[in-house]
């Protein structure tokens, strides 16, 4: 049976790879190790991953190819289902399951406000790449939206931030005893505000940091990010870290490359050959001096 990637996951609060055999529903998992040598073989064509929804996947009826180049390995038909039924999208305004409300830091000026549902735990903030968190408020998710949009505006802080920002950070970060004092005096703030849903409960600031999970004190530098494979390509190196979609990886050479697991998803993988000296795949170099860029 081959396997088609479906990218990285966070379960269990730990890294790795989610599989799906021919497109007929069948699925596994494999562990993400830091310190594992990996070398994957991309093979074809790129197919698209159907839709993933209340814990499990709808298969693609059509099984269709989707772009080589880009991170969503959706057809048009797969995404505009996923877009019906988002919770992003607002769309799901009667469902009845319990959200929270979050602050998330990924360096230093940079914080986002989200909602996310409680059955999901932290999930969530791991798959963004949140390097800490904490928890401001539950409950029913119209009241989470509208103390999102509250504390959006009274923060100055948005609910979104582009990917590249977070990872062009993550190799200059503080110490771990500084990294949480944005959320505390945001989270302070927050407190303060009039205007919160009735229907949703404050919870205390408590700041979870992701930097032992993610492996975040061996990324001291990025020097490319694989922004492109084909049939053929070779992804390669020394797992060090993984942070929300981004397996890092260190080369024989010392070339420390980035792979967003989103690229990934929706190829066949194969096991790379033997003794692998790199990454054969198109890569976006990083500058080496990364300072005042924002």
């Amino acid at each position: 049976m081959t396997w088609w990637c479906t990218g990285m996951r966070w379960r269990g609060g730990g890294p790795g790879f989610g599989w799906l055999g021919d497109g007929a529903g069948a699925e596994r998992e494999s562990g993400v190790r830091f310190g594992e040598d990996v070398a994957l073989r991309v093979a074809g064509p790129r197919r698209c991953l159907g839709v993933w929804r209340g814990g499990r996947r709808t298969v693609c009826p059509g099984w269709g190819a989707v772009p080589e180049r880009g991170t969503r390995a959706q057809c048009a038909e797969c995404a505009g289902i996923d877009r019906a039924r988002s919770v992003a999208a607002d769309t799901l305004a009667d469902d009845p399951r319990p959200y929270r409300v979050y602050l998330a830091w990924f360096g230093d000026g940079l914080v986002k406000v989200g909602i996310t549902g409680v059955g999901r735990g932290s999930a969530r903030l791991l798959e963004q790449g949140a390097v800490c968190f904490t928890w401001l408020g539950q409950g029913p998710l119209m009241a989470a939206r509208r103390a999102e949009e509250l504390l959006r505006v009274a923060l100055g802080v948005p609910d979104r931030i582009p990917y590249e920002r977070k990872r062009i950070v993550r190799a200059g970060l503080p110490e771990v005893a500084g990294r949480g004092t944005e959320l505390v005096r945001a989270h302070g703030v927050a407190a303060g505000l009039d205007g919160w849903p009735e229907s949703l409960e404050r919870l205390p600031c408590e700041v979870v940091d992701h930097g032992e999970v993610f492996g975040l004190a061996a990324v001291d530098r990025v020097d490319a990010v694989v922004d492109g494979l084909a049939a053929g390509s070779v992804v390669a190196g020394t797992v060090v870290a993984a942070a929300g979609p981004d397996l890092h990886l260190v080369e024989p050479a010392g070339r420390r490359l980035v792979v967003d697991t989103r690229v990934l998803a929706g190829w066949p993988l194969e096991r790379g050959p033997a003794g692998a000296r790199g990454s054969d795949v198109g890569v976006r170099e990083v500058p080496a001096v990364q300072g005042g860029l924002f």
